[in-house]
């Protein structure tokens, strides 16, 4: 595959191609410096968290920006992109299944942090612990982050890469498998802060999402998915976290003196 994918790139538009080096090494390389410095941190603050989010939002929306102004200016169609319904039932019957699968599955997982130690849970208890909303006007800009998230990642990777591979491969099924794939590469490098499990756990969902875009020719599926398992995250993991660190307090602690 990689040996091929190289002698095509040369088909691929110069501009597009920055941005895909731009997606696959600039993104990953910000988000690991960000999320190593919040780490780093004891503990964040309001006006931080706050912060992180609206620069996050704001980012995601430059990227969309240019991605969207690059490819119109390469003639790839809005139908490419995956920013068409063609079968509205067939798309909002998909939507509507995979959200609620991928919403119950995190919320299972979330239900896990709660049983394991912090030790245990490592870097996905203290990540989670420090971004995760903790007031209501946190709360609000985070559903912003999330449908951000959901509507701009799944437009970049699902819309735009996956776009650009299928040229590159063709249609055949064997191109649409190849662009599916590394589409999907392109989308678990993207989360590279996550760690080891963090990339393998996205580039299976990459995967899935790419199959019903393709499947209904739509990115609403697989967006919907998207900020359905964000917002399920930001908004139930702040309880099992509280839930968790409130049966951690010594009774000591909890008991008036007397």
């Amino acid at each position: 595959m990689f040996p091929f994918l190289a002698a095509n790139l040369s088909a691929i538009p110069w501009d597009l191609i920055l941005i895909l080096i731009a997606l696959g090494i600039l993104v990953p390389w910000r988000g690991a410096v960000r999320v190593r410095r919040l780490l780093a941190q004891p503990a964040l603050s309001s006006s931080q968290r706050l912060s992180l989010y609206g620069s996050t939002i704001g980012f995601q929306w430059l990227i969309v920006a240019v991605i969207y102004w690059r490819s119109m200016a390469r003639h790839i169609s809005a139908t490419e992109l995956g920013l068409v319904v063609s079968g509205v039932w067939r798309t909002l019957s998909v939507s509507s299944v995979l959200t609620v699968l991928l919403c119950l599955n995190q919320w299972a997982g979330l239900k896990k942090i709660a049983l394991v130690s912090e030790e245990q849970g490592g870097f996905l208890f203290r990540f989670t612990q420090k971004i995760m909303p903790q007031t209501s006007l946190e709360t609000v800009v985070f559903v912003a982050l999330a449908l951000t998230a959901g509507l701009s990642e799944e437009f970049i990777y699902r819309g735009f890469v996956f776009s650009v591979f299928s040229r590159v491969f063709g249609a055949s099924m064997s191109g649409m498998s190849a662009a599916v794939v590394v589409s999907s590469i392109w989308f678990a490098v993207a989360h590279l802060y996550q760690g080891r499990k963090g990339v393998i756990t996205t580039f299976v969902v990459g995967m899935l999402f790419s199959v019903t875009r393709i499947w209904t020719g739509s990115l609403v599926p697989a967006m919907m998915g998207h900020v359905g398992v964000d917002l399920v995250a930001g908004l139930y993991a702040p309880r099992v976290l509280r839930t968790k660190l409130d049966s951690n307090v010594p009774a000591s602690h909890t008991r008036g003196v007397g």
